[in-house]
């Protein structure tokens, strides 16, 4: 069903994006990897290309605009992309009161502009051709907020609100979108957080003994079951979360 079809992954150096840019290698796809880090990327995509498919990689930051704006060029140029999986995201979180602007204004950038950059780098093309994917990856967060997580939280709703509106304005487009809102997830994410003392915290909380959080491949599952649909199902929302997560 996957098998010959192009998919963009954005955040694809490390934990969902890599996990599930492993998944999808083993249904013959062709992919085109970003992130950051390009040396991980690279070493990803030679591994990758071992099972006989296409790996381009497009090093970019998410919230470079115009480093977006090139990457959607050359994949329009290229005949677009059938499936985006928006997977890039930062959380370093803090009690509002520390006033920690510069990271509130990263989390801005890269949670909710580079998931807007992402999508208007493929939208357009998969209007024209009446037929493609978006998943955005949020959170546990885009449905409730935490303490000291309230920025953060704050981008998650918001992308569940566009993720929302985009699905009901491309229903006539032949274009299906989805919101996966994972919860605690053996992932870097937490080594965003640069308030030491939240970071320790969210780390022992999620590595406790006897716990069992979920894993990247666990979401890339929930990304294959959501993208292998026949096209008359639209997967809008799948929220997940380990089972000793009680919120």
């Amino acid at each position: 069903m996957l098998k010959g079809k192009k998919v963009w992954i954005t955040g694809a150096s490390s934990g969902i994006g890599e996990a599930t840019a492993r998944r999808l290698a083993s249904e013959g796809v062709s992919l085109v990897l970003s992130a950051r880090r390009e040396e991980r990327l690279a070493s990803l995509a030679d591994e990758l290309r071992l099972l006989g498919v296409t790996v381009n990689v497009e090093p970019v930051d998410v919230s470079d605009r115009a480093g977006m704006a090139v990457v959607g060029e050359k994949l329009a140029a290229a005949g677009g992309v059938d499936i985006l999986i928006n997977n890039a995201g930062t959380m370093p979180i803090s009690p509002i009161l520390a006033g920690r602007l510069d990271e509130w204004e990263q989390m801005i950038d890269v949670n909710i502009k580079g998931v807007l950059y992402a999508i208007h780098a493929v939208y357009s093309g998969m209007a024209e051709r009446e037929n493609g994917h978006i998943v955005n990856i949020s959170s546990i967060a885009a449905r409730q907020t935490y303490p000291s997580a309230g920025v953060y939280a704050g981008t998650k709703h918001a992308v569940r609100a566009i993720s929302d509106t985009l699905r009901k304005e491309a229903i006539r487009y032949g274009v299906r979108v989805t919101d996966i809102q994972p919860g605690a997830v053996a992932t870097e994410l937490p080594d965003s957080i640069r308030h030491e003392k939240i970071r320790d915290a969210v780390k022992a909380n999620m590595y406790a003994e006897g716990s069992e959080i979920l894993k990247p491949e666990d979401i890339a599952n929930a990304i294959f079951y959501a993208i292998t649909q026949p096209d008359y199902i639209d997967v809008s929302e799948l929220h997940i979360r380990p089972v000793i997560q009680e919120s």
